[in-house]
This record gives structure tokens, C-alpha cells and sequence, in this order.
């Protein structure tokens, strides 16, 4: 199961299939495609075309009627793609039953996003944050007919034509390797806690950046700090922890800390992997939760970002919302900019590729301190 890891040369090309049930608005159902689009396109998947599919009952074969299902083969073959991508997660069984069907890898928007963190992945721990990820999302996809859509391992989950033989020698070395992974992580998890422990003894309080993906929390980093993190305006640029020290006005030091984005649908699996680098935004004094101000979705964007912070017990740090890229507001939209000013009371309105408003934001921290500060001295 190991192998060199090489870009891919070719773009491969792809037929993404949304699912509506009746539960879900259209508008909704739209909004998940497009960022399934985009999600393809940081891949490097090429689509062909897109089909949204409202489902009245299920079907546990192919999770939709066997006749739908027949259409969207016929018209993945007639469209000679090389993937079908669906929305939604889809069981080991299903995944099996539409390859059967279509004859081409068919993956779902939970190995999408998993293989966009595989390409992004820089340092150790999130290297295997990730592979740990892939490992726990591939033990019950081993006969899975598996697509590298981003790079080469030279080999494959499984094989179809495997006896139950070599299945289970396959799944005991996956779950061999999660539990060295998990040990490895853990090792990385206790020295995180000693560094934490560490910055309380010295005083300094951690600001932590957190977002929906591409709100551009690295580039806040950046302009504030004069760090160099890659920023890209791609979905899920940058995947790995960074800190920076920040002197505010008044002299007080601050540590940012800069965290994965978020994304609706995040994997179970990769939100449990990368865990002890998502629980800094627990810990810290501060969370400012960056929006994109020109994205439509920013209200859903933010809706998510809190779903996730209610996952890490991080719900009830003091936090400044951060509307980002202001510059790109376009007037037509700007009643809907004010909107989301008149939404969250106290925001800061910044650019970080101009340099707008990162006085204010520094302002705006430091005056979260002091009035924390405050309410600790009372209670003493």
C-alpha cells in the first residue's frame, strides 16, 4: 500500500451528482454543488457536467431509484469521464454497487475533501493527521475501486479480483498502521500540551484564527504578522497549524494561531485526525472567526464555523467576527454587507490583501483583553 506520491500530469474529468430530498430547499442544494465544484477544481478535476437529483424515497442500493441510477451511468459513459462525484456520503456498499453499475471509480464529497488535504498537507503531524484520515475512511472501502485523482501511490485500496484472504491481511495492516498512527499523533498531542502549558506560565494569550475555508484567515496572519503562510484563493490552501507573535498597540504580545477552515460536511473522519490541532480554538483567549464579506453564503459559512467551534467546546470564548475582503464588495451588494454588519454587532470590517481595517481589528483585541482582564480581577 506504499508508493512514490507524484502529481498528476492529467487532469482527470468528472460528472458531479447532487442529492435533494425533500427536506432540502433548492437554493440549498445549488449552494453544495457549486462548492462542490470548487472543491474539484482545487483537484484539478475537470467537469463535465453537473446534475442535481431530488430523491421522493431511497433506494439502499444505489441510494436512488435503479432506474435514475441506470440514466447517470449511461450518461457518465456517454460524457467518457473518468470519476462520478456525488455530494453526499455514500455506504462501502453503494460505492461498490455504482462502479459495478458504471464501470468507473465512484467517489463521494468525503474522499473529495480527505485527497484535497492529502495534497496540501506540509508538515509532519498534518501528514498524518491526513493519512489517518485516509486509513479510517479506506478500512471499509477495500475492495473499493479506488481513483487517484491528485496523486500516485502506486497501488490501490483493495482489489475486486481479492480473495477474502488477502481482504483480511489488507485490513489488518490498515488497522495496524491507524493504531501506530494514533500513537504517533498522540506522542505530537502531549508535546502540544506541554508547549501550551508553557505559554500560560508566560502570560501570553493565543488569538486563534477560524473560518470557513478560503475566508482568509492566512492572510490575515500574514498582514499582521509579516509571516509568509502560503495563501492561495482556493479552497483548503493552507491545512497546517500556524503561529505568529503579535505586538498590539498598547505593547500587549498576542500569539495567532492559525487554524484549518472549515467546510459544510466536513469528514468525521478527518474533523477526529486533526482534533488535538483543532482543540487550539478551546484553548485560546480569543477566537475571531473570519468571514468572506463578498461570498453569499457568508451567513451559512459562519452558521457552520459555530456548528464546529459547539464540537470542540469552544462555543462560549470571547469572540470578534471578522468580515475579510471588503475590497471585494461590489456595490450591488452592499446592502447585504450591511446586513452582515447589522447581523454581528462589533464586527470588524477588514482587507487583508489592502491592509484595510487591521487597526481597528488589533484595537478590537486588545480591548477584548482588558475587558477580560477586568471580569477575572471582579471575580477575584
Amino acid at each position: 500500500m506504499k508508493g512514490t506520491i507524484e502529481t498528476a500530469e492529467v487532469h482527470k474529468r468528472a460528472f458531479l451528482v447532487g442529492i435533494r430530498d425533500e427536506k432540502m430547499p433548492v437554493s440549498e442544494a445549488d449552494s453544495l454543488m457549486k462548492e462542490l465544484s470548487r472543491l474539484a477544481d482545487t483537484l484539478s478535476l475537470e467537469v463535465l457536467a453537473t446534475e442535481i437529483v431530488h430523491l421522493r424515497g431511497n433506494n439502499y442500493k444505489f441510494g436512488m431509484g435503479t432506474g435514475k441510477a441506470e440514466e447517470l451511468a449511461k450518461k457518465a459513459v456517454s460524457l467518457e469521464v473518468d470519476c462520478i462525484v456525488f455530494d453526499r456520503e455514500i455506504s462501502p456498499s453503494q460505492q461498490r454497487n455504482w462502479e459495478s453499475l458504471a464501470g468507473i471509480p465512484v467517489i463521494d464529497r468525503q474522499e473529495l475533501i480527505i485527497q484535497i488535504f492529502a495534497g496540501r498537507a506540509r508538515t509532519r503531524e498534518a501528514e498524518l493527521q491526513v493519512r489517518l484520515a485516509e486509513l479510517i475512511y479506506s478500512l471499509p472501502r477495500l475492495q473499493h475501486k479506488y481513483i487517484d485523482l491528485s496523486r500516485q501511490r502506486g497501488g490501490r485500496y483493495g482489489s475486486r479480483d481479492s480473495g477474502e484472504t488477502k481482504l483480511e491481511t489488507d485490513r489488518r495492516q490498515v488497522e495496524r498502521r491507524i493504531h501506530r498512527l494514533e500513537e504517533e499523533l498522540e506522542q505530537l498531542k502531549r508535546q502540544r500540551q506541554v508547549q501550551r502549558k508553557k505559554r500560560e506560565r508566560s502570560g501570553i494569550p493565543v488569538c486563534a484564527l477560524v473560518g470557513y475555508t478560503n475566508a482568509g484567515k492566512s492572510s490575515i496572519l500574514n498582514a499582521l504578522t509579516g509571516a509568509a503562510v502560503y495563501a492561495e484563493d482556493k479552497l483548503f490552501a493552507t491545512v497546517d497549524s500556524t503561529s505568529r507573535r503579535l505586538r498590539l498597540p498598547l505593547g500587549t504580545e498576542v500569539l495567532l494561531v492559525d487554524t484549518v477552515g472549515f467546510i459544510r460536511r466536513l469528514p468525521h473522519s478527518l474533523v477526529k485526525a486533526f482534533h488535538s490541532t483543532l482543540e487550539e480554538a478551546s484553548h485560546s483567549e480569543i477566537i475571531l472567526n473570519v468571514l468572506d464579506a463578498s461570498d453569499s453564503e457568508a451567513e451559512v459559512q459562519y452558521d457552520t464555523t459555530l456548528s464546529v467551534l459547539g464540537e470542540l467546546d469552544a462555543a462560549g470564548i470571547p469572540t470578534i467576527t471578522v468580515l475579510n475582503k471588503v475590497d471585494k464588495v461590489e456595490s450591488e451588494t452592499n446592502l447585504r454587507f450591511d446586513a452582515l454588519l447589522n447581523r454581528y454587532p462589533g464586527s470588524v470590517a477588514v482587507s487583508a490583501l489592502k491592509g484595510i481595517g487591521l487597526s481597528e481589528l488589533c484595537a478590537a483585541i486588545e480591548s477584548s483583553l482588558v475587558s477580560q482582564k477586568k471580569i477575572n480581577q471582579e471575580g477575584t
